[in-house]
């Protein structure tokens, strides 16, 4: 399971004309889901992604979560995430979880990060056409991969 986090300042999604989630201060979280990924996979990135200190405290330093500024999170699955660039300019996506798999770990990925957020996360819609816009603070971009706990 692959995650991007994006601070931001603002972020919306919208499918087909409709916003489905709309917050201020908090988190953008892409995620990218694959065959292989498992409960221990979300419990351990949801761990990351609550706790993460990248919100600046009263001395702009990065020693804040976003518990702790009490932010919001969107949610957006992102097969991209998983794209193999290797060979040729068409990226493959072999590696990325089919909606059969995907859509029961996507949906147990935001019940799990709202039990441990203890709030509610907004998110896209699974598989959409979405128009995702974000005013990215800082700028502050984290890649995660659960298969790479670095």
């Amino acid at each position: 399971m692959k995650v991007v986090i994006q601070r931001v300042s603002e972020a919306s999604v919208t499918v087909e004309g409709q916003k489905t989630a709309d917050i201020k201060k908090g988190l953008l979280v892409l995620v990218g889901i694959e065959d292989a990924d498992t409960q221990e996979d979300i419990d351990w990135l949801v761990g990351k992604i609550i706790k993460m200190r990248i919100f600046g405290d009263e001395n702009d330093v990065m020693n804040c979560s976003v518990q702790d500024v009490d932010g919001d999170i969107i949610v957006v699955s992102q097969f991209t995430l998983h794209a193999s660039t290797k060979k040729g300019n068409r990226p493959s996506y072999i590696k990325a979880a089919k909606p059969d798999f995907a859509i029961p770990m996507y949906e147990n990925f935001v019940k799990t990060l709202e039990n441990e957020f203890q709030k509610k996360v907004q998110t896209g819609i699974f598989g959409a056409d979405m128009k995702v816009s974000l005013l990215n603070d800082g700028p502050v971009t984290i890649l995660i991969d659960s298969k790479n706990k670095e």
